[in-house]
């Protein structure tokens, strides 16, 4: 057993330590000198005393001793452990090589923590790729592996999702970059009240509610209007409040991500973004950005001015540019100038290089594709800057409105 256990146990001075092994003053028992032979206790006492946080007794892993756990470890390895018994080493063993964690890392509580170059449930597979491309795909927004609240296998992070004490960590994320903790006003494992109940955790970040402010929501916002009113005014001709581009107060709209120029208007609804493409370019260099759309120069034309009007191409040199694998021009959804195709209007959905992507495919939240936050490309969210998650829902910047 641990030195700390043994320290314990000396403190209460129930025994002392000879050639490595307890032993115990009459009266107490075990490896630990941990157990009194007789007890004051109720068995109703001793077995709620017991009792782990599913109220199941020791875990169904040992039997209650006046109040404290007595694990099974029959075979005298003592893979069992824990105040409730609820650690179970034996999960951590290779059915093949009968090693812990397949000799390639160390088990916690049931749970193998793998070496470098190693992972699965029992570190049984090697990694296929470098340790420094492993590095680059765990690094999160801040420069950290898993943020520092996890352990990165193979370029993907394992999230701490128990911490040292026992506490549940709520942490997620491709880095773990959310820890929802940070949401609560005093952290309870057991109790939901984020954001003060008065807002919403979105990547340990409260998103209060109208009339509500504070880290933690927990300051009441003083405002003339009702909520209706103030969300009215915010939304304007648009179908969100703040064009779903910024947070509503008291009528007013904070655009985010807070200090960017390029998303402004009485309702957010301007979002130069808009006019840069994957490479932040903006409107391809040949024209000018005004509330969200681009304004090409004389002899260009596109939804980003990424089409010449002239061109040097003979039609049969354009048309073999436009063609796609399967040898149809741009996919049977649009029309080829110059070499590149130009995508139906009609379908506003239809993009790609060769109309070959469907942006309803790309994620939505709060109806909007990519949350307005980022570009769907071919199916998946490009989040712009400070933002994160399957639809750029999530914002981790060093503000937040």
């Amino acid at each position: 057993k641990s030195s700390l256990a043994v320290m314990g146990t000396f403190s209460k001075s129930h025994g002392k330590c000879n050639c490595g092994k307890c032993e115990c003053d009459e009266g107490w028992s075990g490896d630990a000198c941990q157990y009194p032979t007789h007890c004051d206790l109720t068995k109703k006492k001793s077995n709620q005393m017991c009792k782990n946080s599913q109220d199941v007794i020791c875990s169904n892993a040992g039997t209650c001793h006046c109040g404290r756990c007595k694990c099974d470890n029959s075979d005298g390895n003592g893979l069992v452990y824990g105040k409730f018994c609820e650690c179970d080493d034996r999960e951590c063993i290779d059915d093949e090589t009968e090693e812990i964690c397949g000799g390639h890392g160390k088990c916690y509580c049931g749970n193998c923590y793998c070496e470098a170059g190693w992972h699965g449930d029992k570190c049984e597979f090697q990694c296929d790729i470098t340790p420094w491309e492993s590095k680059r795909r765990c690094t999160s927004p801040d420069g950290k592996i898993c943020s520092n609240r996890g352990i990165c296998v193979c370029g993907e992070c394992s999230c701490h999702d128990v911490d040292p004490t026992g506490d549940w960590g709520d942490i997620h994320g491709d880095t773990c970059e959310c820890d929802e903790r940070d949401c609560r006003a005093v952290y309870d494992r057991y109790s939901d009240d984020f954001c003060s109940g008065h807002g919403q955790c979105n990547c340990g970040r409260c998103d209060c509610k109208v009339g509500w402010y504070g880290k933690k929501c927990e300051h009441p916002n003083s405002c003339p209007l009702s909520a209706e009113e103030s969300i009215k005014k915010c939304q304007g001709s648009s179908d969100l409040p703040c064009s779903g581009r910024g947070k509503c107060e008291c009528g007013k709209c904070t655009c985010y991500p807070p200090g960017d120029r390029r998303v402004y208007g009485r309702t957010c609804e301007c979002d130069n973004r808009r006019c840069e493409d994957l490479d932040g370019v903006i409107c391809g260099g040949h024209g000018t950005c005004s509330c969200g759309r681009c304004v090409c120069e004389k002899g260009w034309f596109g939804k980003l001015c990424q089409h010449p009007r002239k061109c040097n191409m003979t039609e049969e040199q354009s048309k073999s540019l436009c063609e796609s694998a399967d040898g149809i021009l741009c996919s049977g959804k649009g029309s080829c100038h110059c070499g590149k195709c130009i995508c139906s209007a009609e379908e506003w959905y239809i993009s790609g290089e060769f109309c070959d992507c469907d942006d309803r495919d790309c994620d939505k939240h709060d109806g909007l594709i990519c949350t307005g936050n980022g570009i769907c490309s071919c199916g998946n969210c490009e989040c712009w800057d400070g933002w994160n998650g399957n639809a750029c829902e999530i914002w981790l910047g060093t503000e937040y409105p």
